[in-house]
């Protein structure tokens, strides 16, 4: 899961998408990154763990980290939360195989980045709890 920061979307995908195939014994390796590396080390938005907590996920000791090629070798799916992240993570691909891997976390569309805007973080975080749910079905 990725976003920009790693502190508002992609934290919110990982704990959930974790918490989730736990819950069915899905033995999935689960992380989140973000493209910039200006977060990397500390805890998600208060907001993100907030909106999560109403929801029933802990997402409070997750940590930041920057996204980074070898990411590539090690997961089987990269998804991201919007088109410019999309664009980053491509680019830093080094075969079509890798680029295969990169894609949207909504079918159709952007996971809106709520840091400016603190009403949009628990309609957020149900979207991605929505999605993480559809996910599953589709992969297990």
């Amino acid at each position: 899961m990725v976003c920009l920061g790693n502190i508002c979307r992609s934290p919110l995908a990982e704990g959930i998408m974790r918490h989730l195939t736990d819950e069915q014994n899905l033995n999935w390796e689960i992380a989140s990154a973000g493209t910039g590396n200006w977060h990397i080390g500390q805890a998600p938005d208060h907001r993100s763990i907030s909106a999560a907590k109403a929801l029933g996920y802990d997402i409070s000791k997750q940590r930041a980290q920057h996204f980074n090629p070898s990411m590539f070798d090690h997961y089987d799916l990269i998804l991201v939360m919007d088109k410019n992240n999309l664009a980053d993570v491509k680019s830093l691909a080094k075969t079509d195989e890798q680029r295969k891997k990169v894609k949207l976390f909504l079918d159709n569309g952007e996971v809106t980045d709520p840091y400016w805007d603190n009403s949009l973080f628990n309609p957020v975080c149900k979207q991605v709890e929505e999605r993480c749910m559809e996910i599953i079905k589709q992969l297990s």
